[in-house]
Protein backbone atom coordinates (compact mmCIF):
# COMPACT_ATOMS: atom_id res chain seq x y z
CA UNK A 1 0.00 0.00 0.00
CA UNK A 2 1.57 3.35 -1.33
CA UNK A 3 0.80 6.58 0.97
CA UNK A 4 1.68 9.85 1.05
CA UNK A 5 4.56 10.45 4.05
CA UNK A 6 2.13 12.69 5.92
CA UNK A 7 -0.73 9.84 5.97
CA UNK A 8 2.11 7.14 7.11
CA UNK A 9 3.70 9.82 9.73
CA UNK A 10 0.24 10.34 11.02
CA UNK A 11 -1.01 6.70 11.42
CA UNK A 12 2.86 5.64 12.46
CA UNK A 13 2.83 7.77 15.37
CA UNK A 14 -0.84 8.73 16.36
CA UNK A 15 -2.88 5.88 15.07
CA UNK A 16 -4.72 3.88 16.97
CA UNK A 17 -1.81 1.86 18.23
CA UNK A 18 0.35 4.43 17.15
CA UNK A 19 4.56 5.00 18.76
CA UNK A 20 3.35 8.42 20.57
CA UNK A 21 -0.09 6.73 21.91
CA UNK A 22 1.37 3.93 23.83
CA UNK A 23 5.36 5.10 24.26
CA UNK A 24 6.83 7.76 26.39
CA UNK A 25 9.92 9.82 24.76
CA UNK A 26 12.14 9.04 27.66
CA UNK A 27 12.97 5.74 26.54
CA UNK A 28 13.87 6.10 23.09
CA UNK A 29 15.29 9.59 23.14
CA UNK A 30 17.54 12.29 25.08
CA UNK A 31 14.93 15.64 25.40
CA UNK A 32 16.23 19.10 27.07
CA UNK A 33 13.55 18.19 29.48
CA UNK A 34 14.55 15.09 30.34
CA UNK A 35 18.52 16.05 30.78
CA UNK A 36 18.43 18.09 33.62
CA UNK A 37 15.93 19.91 35.82
CA UNK A 38 18.34 23.01 34.92
CA UNK A 39 16.05 23.32 31.55
CA UNK A 40 12.71 23.18 33.77
CA UNK A 41 13.92 25.82 35.98
CA UNK A 42 14.99 28.45 32.93
CA UNK A 43 11.28 27.71 31.87
CA UNK A 44 10.24 28.91 35.09
CA UNK A 45 12.29 31.97 35.23
CA UNK A 46 10.79 33.40 31.66
CA UNK A 47 7.12 32.16 33.62
CA UNK A 48 8.16 34.53 36.12
CA UNK A 49 9.19 37.27 33.48
CA UNK A 50 5.96 36.58 31.39
CA UNK A 51 3.95 36.83 34.64
CA UNK A 52 5.46 39.96 35.45
CA UNK A 53 5.13 42.12 31.94
CA UNK A 54 1.30 40.89 32.19
CA UNK A 55 0.82 42.44 35.74
CA UNK A 56 0.16 39.56 37.91
CA UNK A 57 -2.70 38.45 36.76
CA UNK A 58 -5.62 36.18 38.87
CA UNK A 59 -5.03 33.43 37.05
CA UNK A 60 -2.02 32.74 34.69
CA UNK A 61 -1.68 29.48 31.82
CA UNK A 62 1.50 27.83 31.58
CA UNK A 63 0.77 25.08 28.40
CA UNK A 64 3.51 22.18 27.51
CA UNK A 65 1.97 21.19 24.24
CA UNK A 66 3.90 17.60 23.05
CA UNK A 67 4.49 17.06 27.16
CA UNK A 68 5.26 13.71 26.75
CA UNK A 69 6.62 12.44 30.26
CA UNK A 70 4.92 15.13 31.84
CA UNK A 71 8.19 16.21 33.67
CA UNK A 72 8.31 20.01 32.85
CA UNK A 73 5.11 20.81 34.00
CA UNK A 74 5.63 18.51 36.87
CA UNK A 75 8.62 19.92 37.86
CA UNK A 76 7.46 23.71 37.26
CA UNK A 77 4.68 23.40 39.51
CA UNK A 78 6.09 21.97 42.54
CA UNK A 79 9.06 24.43 42.56
CA UNK A 80 7.21 27.65 41.52
CA UNK A 81 7.24 29.95 44.84
CA UNK A 82 3.83 29.73 46.47
CA UNK A 83 2.71 33.09 45.03
CA UNK A 84 2.81 32.37 41.36
CA UNK A 85 1.91 28.52 41.79
CA UNK A 86 -1.25 29.11 43.23
CA UNK A 87 -2.24 31.60 40.23
CA UNK A 88 -1.26 28.93 37.68
CA UNK A 89 -2.59 27.03 35.02
CA UNK A 90 -1.34 24.10 34.13
CA UNK A 91 -1.97 22.09 30.96
CA UNK A 92 -0.20 19.51 29.65
CA UNK A 93 -1.22 18.66 25.51
CA UNK A 94 -0.89 14.92 24.47
CA UNK A 95 -2.17 12.74 22.85
CA UNK A 96 -0.87 9.61 25.16
CA UNK A 97 -2.86 8.89 28.29
CA UNK A 98 -1.36 10.87 31.39
CA UNK A 99 1.46 9.37 33.00
CA UNK A 100 1.36 7.98 36.43
CA UNK A 101 3.05 10.42 38.85
CA UNK A 102 1.49 14.07 37.15
CA UNK A 103 0.76 16.58 39.68
CA UNK A 104 -2.93 17.19 40.79
CA UNK A 105 -2.74 20.56 39.89
CA UNK A 106 -2.06 19.67 35.72
CA UNK A 107 -4.80 19.29 33.28
CA UNK A 108 -3.87 16.62 31.30
CA UNK A 109 -5.69 17.41 27.35
CA UNK A 110 -5.42 16.20 24.30
CA UNK A 111 -5.82 19.56 22.68
CA UNK A 112 -4.75 22.90 23.13
CA UNK A 113 -7.14 25.41 25.66
CA UNK A 114 -9.65 27.71 24.02
CA UNK A 115 -7.71 30.65 25.10
CA UNK A 116 -4.40 31.15 26.87
CA UNK A 117 -2.81 34.13 28.97
CA UNK A 118 1.00 33.06 29.75
CA UNK A 119 3.34 30.78 28.49
CA UNK A 120 3.10 28.22 26.24
CA UNK A 121 6.22 25.94 25.56
CA UNK A 122 6.25 23.43 22.40
CA UNK A 123 9.52 21.59 23.09
CA UNK A 124 10.37 18.88 20.36
CA UNK A 125 6.92 18.78 19.18
CA UNK A 126 6.95 20.53 15.67
CA UNK A 127 9.36 17.39 14.54
CA UNK A 128 6.86 14.95 14.97
CA UNK A 129 3.68 17.29 13.03
CA UNK A 130 3.46 14.68 10.06
CA UNK A 131 4.31 16.27 6.84
CA UNK A 132 5.01 15.51 3.07
CA UNK A 133 8.38 14.80 1.09
CA UNK A 134 8.83 15.86 -2.53
CA UNK A 135 11.51 14.86 -5.22
CA UNK A 136 13.00 17.12 -7.85
CA UNK A 137 12.04 15.94 -11.78
CA UNK A 138 12.53 16.82 -14.63
CA UNK A 139 9.06 18.01 -14.57
CA UNK A 140 9.32 19.59 -11.22
CA UNK A 141 8.77 18.63 -7.37
CA UNK A 142 6.63 15.77 -6.94
CA UNK A 143 5.63 13.48 -3.77
CA UNK A 144 7.14 11.06 -2.11
CA UNK A 145 5.10 7.88 -1.32
CA UNK A 146 5.62 5.04 1.16
CA UNK A 147 4.87 1.75 1.78
CA UNK A 148 4.79 1.77 5.19
CA UNK A 149 5.69 -1.91 6.15
CA UNK A 150 8.51 -1.61 4.74
CA UNK A 151 10.30 2.17 4.09
CA UNK A 152 10.45 1.49 0.19
CA UNK A 153 9.70 4.76 -1.56
CA UNK A 154 8.94 5.62 -5.07
CA UNK A 155 7.06 8.41 -6.24
CA UNK A 156 3.66 10.30 -7.01
CA UNK A 157 2.17 12.84 -8.05
CA UNK A 158 2.72 16.51 -7.83
CA UNK A 159 1.87 17.95 -4.69
CA UNK A 160 -1.13 20.34 -3.90
CA UNK A 161 -0.82 23.99 -5.63
CA UNK A 162 -0.64 25.35 -1.50
CA UNK A 163 2.55 22.94 -1.41
CA UNK A 164 4.29 24.00 -4.61
CA UNK A 165 3.78 27.77 -3.11
CA UNK A 166 5.70 26.86 0.37
CA UNK A 167 8.30 24.75 -1.56
CA UNK A 168 8.94 28.11 -4.14
CA UNK A 169 8.92 30.17 -0.57
CA UNK A 170 10.99 28.66 2.28
CA UNK A 171 12.50 25.25 0.47
CA UNK A 172 13.43 25.83 -3.31
CA UNK A 173 14.34 22.48 -5.20
CA UNK A 174 16.54 22.94 -8.18
CA UNK A 175 18.70 20.01 -9.00
CA UNK A 176 17.27 16.60 -10.12
CA UNK A 177 17.23 14.22 -7.14
CA UNK A 178 17.01 17.11 -4.24
CA UNK A 179 14.60 16.21 -1.43
CA UNK A 180 12.32 18.99 0.67
CA UNK A 181 10.62 18.06 3.78
CA UNK A 182 7.33 20.13 2.87
CA UNK A 183 6.73 21.91 6.24
CA UNK A 184 3.34 23.73 5.77
CA UNK A 185 1.53 21.40 8.20
CA UNK A 186 4.10 22.78 11.00
CA UNK A 187 2.83 26.53 10.08
CA UNK A 188 -0.49 25.81 10.47
CA UNK A 189 0.11 23.47 13.76
CA UNK A 190 2.59 26.35 15.04
CA UNK A 191 -0.06 29.40 13.63
CA UNK A 192 -2.81 27.46 16.17
CA UNK A 193 -0.69 27.96 19.14
CA UNK A 194 -0.50 31.73 18.68
CA UNK A 195 -4.22 31.71 17.49
CA UNK A 196 -5.19 30.90 21.09
CA UNK A 197 -2.75 33.25 22.94
CA UNK A 198 -4.54 35.67 23.89
CA UNK A 199 -1.82 37.40 25.60
CA UNK A 200 1.25 36.42 26.24
CA UNK A 201 4.47 34.24 25.13
CA UNK A 202 5.18 31.10 22.74
CA UNK A 203 8.40 29.12 22.81
CA UNK A 204 8.79 26.15 19.79
CA UNK A 205 12.29 24.84 20.49
CA UNK A 206 13.38 22.26 18.10
CA UNK A 207 16.06 21.01 15.73
CA UNK A 208 15.93 23.26 12.75
CA UNK A 209 17.34 24.85 9.98
CA UNK A 210 17.13 28.39 7.76
CA UNK A 211 16.20 28.77 4.18
CA UNK A 212 19.25 29.93 3.16
CA UNK A 213 20.67 26.38 4.25
CA UNK A 214 18.39 23.63 4.39
CA UNK A 215 20.29 20.23 3.81
CA UNK A 216 19.72 18.85 0.39
CA UNK A 217 17.89 15.53 0.61
CA UNK A 218 16.32 16.32 4.06
CA UNK A 219 16.33 15.19 7.43
CA UNK A 220 13.95 12.38 8.21
CA UNK A 221 15.01 9.97 10.85
CA UNK A 222 13.62 7.18 13.05
CA UNK A 223 14.47 6.52 16.60
CA UNK A 224 13.87 3.56 18.65
CA UNK A 225 15.63 2.29 22.40
CA UNK A 226 18.15 5.37 22.47
CA UNK A 227 19.57 4.67 18.72
CA UNK A 228 18.52 6.20 15.65
CA UNK A 229 17.50 3.27 12.91
CA UNK A 230 15.85 3.54 9.31
CA UNK A 231 12.52 5.62 9.74
CA UNK A 232 10.23 2.77 8.57
CA UNK A 233 6.56 3.66 9.69
CA UNK A 234 5.23 0.68 11.13
CA UNK A 235 4.63 2.25 14.40
CA UNK A 236 7.89 0.60 15.84
CA UNK A 237 10.15 3.89 16.10
CA UNK A 238 9.84 7.64 16.52
CA UNK A 239 9.52 9.29 12.80
CA UNK A 240 11.14 13.30 12.95
CA UNK A 241 12.23 15.42 10.47
CA UNK A 242 13.79 19.00 11.40
CA UNK A 243 11.91 21.77 11.51
CA UNK A 244 11.72 24.52 9.00
CA UNK A 245 10.99 27.17 12.04
CA UNK A 246 11.35 30.63 10.36
CA UNK A 247 8.24 29.27 8.17
CA UNK A 248 6.74 28.70 11.33
CA UNK A 249 7.96 32.39 12.66
CA UNK A 250 5.68 33.92 9.83
CA UNK A 251 3.05 31.59 10.02
CA UNK A 252 2.77 32.90 13.34
CA UNK A 253 3.12 36.41 12.54
CA UNK A 254 0.00 36.13 10.30
CA UNK A 255 -2.08 34.70 12.84
CA UNK A 256 -1.00 37.30 15.45
CA UNK A 257 2.20 37.50 16.89
CA UNK A 258 3.67 40.99 17.07
CA UNK A 259 7.59 40.09 17.99
CA UNK A 260 9.64 37.64 16.96
CA UNK A 261 12.72 36.19 18.30
CA UNK A 262 14.67 33.13 16.07
CA UNK A 263 18.02 32.40 17.98
CA UNK A 264 19.17 28.86 19.74
CA UNK A 265 18.84 27.31 22.46
CA UNK A 266 22.08 27.97 24.01
CA UNK A 267 21.76 31.88 23.38
CA UNK A 268 18.06 31.41 25.12
CA UNK A 269 19.16 29.27 27.86
CA UNK A 270 22.33 31.62 28.81
CA UNK A 271 19.78 34.67 28.72
CA UNK A 272 17.68 33.03 31.21
CA UNK A 273 20.27 32.02 33.18
CA UNK A 274 22.46 28.83 31.84
CA UNK A 275 25.78 28.98 31.74
CA UNK A 276 27.03 25.69 32.69
CA UNK A 277 30.04 27.15 34.82
CA UNK A 278 32.21 25.07 37.24
CA UNK A 279 31.45 25.47 40.62
CA UNK A 280 34.49 27.60 42.66
CA UNK A 281 36.99 25.64 43.71
CA UNK A 282 37.28 26.83 47.47
CA UNK A 283 34.14 24.82 47.82
CA UNK A 284 35.14 21.72 47.58
CA UNK A 285 37.16 21.73 50.65
CA UNK A 286 34.50 23.79 52.74
CA UNK A 287 31.62 21.71 51.59
CA UNK A 288 32.53 18.72 49.87
CA UNK A 289 29.05 17.55 49.35
CA UNK A 290 28.19 20.85 47.70
CA UNK A 291 30.72 20.85 45.40
CA UNK A 292 30.02 17.93 43.73
CA UNK A 293 26.43 19.19 43.83
CA UNK A 294 27.19 21.94 42.20
CA UNK A 295 29.71 20.08 39.52
CA UNK A 296 26.72 17.53 38.50
CA UNK A 297 24.37 20.57 37.80
CA UNK A 298 26.90 22.35 35.73
CA UNK A 299 27.75 19.35 33.63
CA UNK A 300 23.73 18.95 32.91
CA UNK A 301 23.71 22.70 32.03
CA UNK A 302 26.40 22.42 29.84
CA UNK A 303 24.91 19.36 28.02
CA UNK A 304 21.79 22.37 27.49
CA UNK A 305 24.11 24.59 25.89
CA UNK A 306 26.43 22.31 24.13
CA UNK A 307 25.72 23.93 20.33
CA UNK A 308 27.01 20.66 18.77
CA UNK A 309 24.44 19.05 21.02
CA UNK A 310 20.98 19.99 22.71
CA UNK A 311 22.47 23.53 22.52
CA UNK A 312 22.50 23.59 18.99
CA UNK A 313 18.54 23.54 18.75
CA UNK A 314 16.68 26.35 16.75
CA UNK A 315 14.36 28.49 19.60
CA UNK A 316 11.27 30.49 18.01
CA UNK A 317 10.01 32.61 20.22
CA UNK A 318 6.63 34.78 19.61
CA UNK A 319 4.76 37.34 21.33
CA UNK A 320 0.96 38.72 21.46
CA UNK A 321 1.45 41.55 23.83
CA UNK A 322 3.42 44.46 23.19
CA UNK A 323 4.65 44.07 27.17
CA UNK A 324 6.32 41.03 26.34
CA UNK A 325 9.42 41.20 24.58
CA UNK A 326 9.81 37.67 22.60
CA UNK A 327 13.19 36.70 24.91
CA UNK A 328 15.45 38.46 26.93
CA UNK A 329 19.12 39.27 25.73
CA UNK A 330 22.00 37.28 27.00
Amino acid sequence: MWVTWREAMQQALYGDDGFYVRERPLGHFRTSVGASPAFADAVLRLLARVDSALGHPGELDLVDVGSGDGLLVNHVVRTAEPGLAERLRVTAVDLSPAPGGLDKAVTWSPSLPWEVRGLVVANEWLDNVPLDIAEQTAGGPRLVLVDPETGEERLGGPPPEADRAWLARWWPLGTVGLRAEIGRPRDEAWASVIGVLAEGLAVAADYAHPVDNRPPYGTLAGYRDGACVPPIPDTSCDITAHVALDACAAAGERAGAISTTLTTQRQALRALGVSGDRPPLPLAASDPAAYLRALARASEEAELIDPGGLGGFGWLAQSTSTAIEALPSP
